[in-house]
């Protein structure tokens, strides 16, 4: 009977082992490659985020400034732009698989207080280019080195510095020396927006490949228009399988219709469609005025004033002398419409596409003016692989699925995880920055979930184990312990 005492014991203590929370900084699968001895302990200083069945994540790194947008090189290395500092560039010096790695200590190749976001790799890995608000740099790059070379020159000039200041850099993979430069407008209402020629809010592209070490800078007003009328697309995305231009818009912040505020929920933010690059056929996807600054995305229906036949997704005209010439159905005629929308102030402000295309990925930044904040987050948005579009209704609201997510929002923004950029790396792991936080996380997926299709059934198989083990200790319990 004592025999049968102690195994009962153990196996309550197994039962409780199981059903114990995750420690701070780390996900269920995450707590358990801790009990394997991972050598990584960092944790974070506030409420965890929580990580969809079948991810688990660990927090990677810390002590940046401001980390926005990050990029792996050809040699493993990450590299960080560090809003107000420079770049970093960051080894694995222990990787053991999934999310067990010990990340070296940052070294900085470029000093700069004037880079703040933009980031981008050659497709060769030889070039790096970075953004200010007014320009975009290149640097000769050795990735095996980890160090630039030489001083950098200007590629595109001529974005003021007045408006907002992020300058998003995508390098084409299907048009090598394709760089796409988003850049955002001056505030909720800039009257320039609606002048094509002005250059705010808008996406253009550069043959930046061309250019000669000696050759002036392009001019962001001779880049060729993806799109107008688009307030602040922070992401930018190629999409691997049918190489669509996709972007990711933070809509306006403050908003009335018909004298009434409904800023809290409205206008949605957005998932934008900008055709292939140099390809005729789809041509008629680009170049196109998106709305801004008359036209916005609907996002929620409840209790909106004159909604008449509008329906999620669909454009109304907002406030503004010049607005009041337009109807709900000349927005509809006269713009683009997104190709998806997204909760009001959750600021979407990066998209990366896994390797078949068949889900972007998307960090949500989290609101600053609502009541009741949103965001915190990333998720995925699946995508349907034959055409090359979203798989959900343009009229959904329930197309992004959690990925990873901050578990209470009360705190937010100063007590939670604020995610900006994404990079995936050579072992299928994808990579986040936290900007307010200073931190990098890294993910994995080992399993099937509603956040990335499928990964494998290691997890899943785990997370069996694991049921059966907490039902056989309830078994022995009951039979030896009374």
């Amino acid at each position: 009977m004592a025999l049968f005492r102690s195994l009962a014991a153990a196996a309550l203590a197994a039962m409780a082992s199981a059903s114990t929370s995750s420690p701070p900084g780390h996900g269920g699968l995450a707590a358990r490659a801790d009990a394997g001895g991972c050598p990584n302990t960092l944790e974070v200083a506030y409420a965890p985020p929580v990580a969809a069945k079948g991810w688990q994540y660990r927090l990677a790194a810390t002590g940046f400034k401001t980390p926005r947008s990050i990029a792996f090189d050809d040699d493993g290395g990450l590299l960080v732009v560090d809003s107000g500092v420079g770049v970093f560039r960051v080894t694995l010096d222990q990787d053991k698989g999934e999310t067990c790695v010990v990340m070296g200590a940052p070294k900085k190749i470029i000093s700069s207080a004037e880079l703040n976001h933009g980031l981008a790799l050659s497709d060769d890995g030889k070039t790096l280019y970075a953004s200010s608000s007014s320009s975009v740099f290149a640097w000769a790059y050795d990735s095996k080195a980890g160090t630039v070379g030489g001083a950098n020159r200007t590629v595109v000039a001529n974005m003021s510095s007045t408006d907002r200041t992020t300058r998003t850099l995508l390098l084409s993979r299907r048009q090598p020396g394709v760089l796409v430069v988003s850049r955002g407008t001056v505030d909720d209402g800039d009257p320039a927006a609606g002048d094509k020629a002005s250059g705010h809010a808008q996406i253009r592209a550069f043959d930046v490949g061309r250019l000669g070490p000696r050759d002036a800078a392009l001019d962001f007003a001779d880049g060729a228009v993806l799109g107008w009328g688009l307030r602040n697309s922070v992401g930018v995305a190629e999409d691997p399988a049918a190489g669509g231009v996709w972007s990711v818009e933070n809509s306006n912040g403050v908003l009335t219709r018909d004298g009434r505020d409904i800023h809290d929920d409205n206008p949605a933010e957005e998932l934008n469609y900008h055709g292939r690059l140099n390809d005729g056929a789809t041509a008629a996807d680009q170049g196109g005025n998106y709305g801004f600054p008359l036209c916005y995305a609907l996002w929620n229906t409840t209790g909106f004033p004159d909604l008449g036949a509008l329906r999620t997704g669909d454009q109304f005209p907002g406030p503004g002398a010049a607005a009041k010439k337009l109807s709900d159905a000349s927005c509809k005629a006269d713009y683009v419409a997104p190709r998806l929308v997204f909760q009001a102030h959750s600021a979407p402000l990066d998209i990366k596409f896994n390797g078949d295309g068949s889900r972007a990925f998307i960090t949500f930044h989290g609101s600053w003016n609502r009541k009741s904040p949103v965001g915190y987050r990333i998720a995925s948005v699946a995508f349907n692989g034959k055409t090359g579009e979203p798989s959900a209704a343009r009229d959904s609201t329930s197309a992004a699925v959690d990925v990873l997510s901050s578990p209470d929002l009360g705190g937010c923004p100063d007590g939670c995880f604020r995610p900006v950029g994404l990079a995936w790396d050579s072992k299928g792991r994808l990579w986040a920055s936290s900007d307010s936080t200073g931190e990098i996380f890294v993910l994995y997926q080992n399993g099937t979930t509603d956040g990335g299709g499928s990964g494998g059934t290691r997890a899943l198989l785990a997370d069996r184990a694991a049921t059966w083990a907490v039902v056989l200790a309830a078994v022995v319990a009951g039979l030896f312990l009374a």
